[in-house]
């Protein structure tokens, strides 16, 4: 009996892993995204508005603009980031709500096994 072909895109998920995923793979670089989201900023102002030194915003931006998901512009001698990809808010929510979901459905299960003797 033959087994069903499963045409998997092997290189298209190693490259969304190394891309994407390693974007979305820290709490700092989800938080500038969601700040960008909002409005695009210098360096100096996510690290305030993140309450971050700047040399950790910029090893994170540096970060996001590699994977494309965040691009510059320059004013003068201020360079400011914005996002690149803004869908990419869209699939952040999304992966929390999932969590959400997760997270629910572990607390119920939880509630609703049998209590030990």
């Amino acid at each position: 009996m033959n087994e069903p072909s499963i045409n998997i895109p092997f290189e298209e998920i190693d490259l969304l892993h190394a891309k994407l995923c390693r974007a979305v793979g820290d709490p700092k670089r989800l938080q500038i995204m969601y700040a960008l989201s909002h409005m695009p900023c210098s360096v100096g102002k996510l690290a305030e508005l993140l309450n971050a030194p700047q040399p950790t915003i910029s090893r994170h931006l540096a970060v996001l603009r590699e994977s494309g998901v965040v691009a510059s512009t320059r004013d003068g001698t201020t360079v400011i980031y914005h996002l690149a990809v803004p869908d990419m808010i869209n699939v952040i929510d999304s992966m929390r709500a999932i969590l959400r979901t997760i997270v629910a459905r572990q607390a119920n299960s939880l509630e609703t096994a049998p209590t030990p003797e």
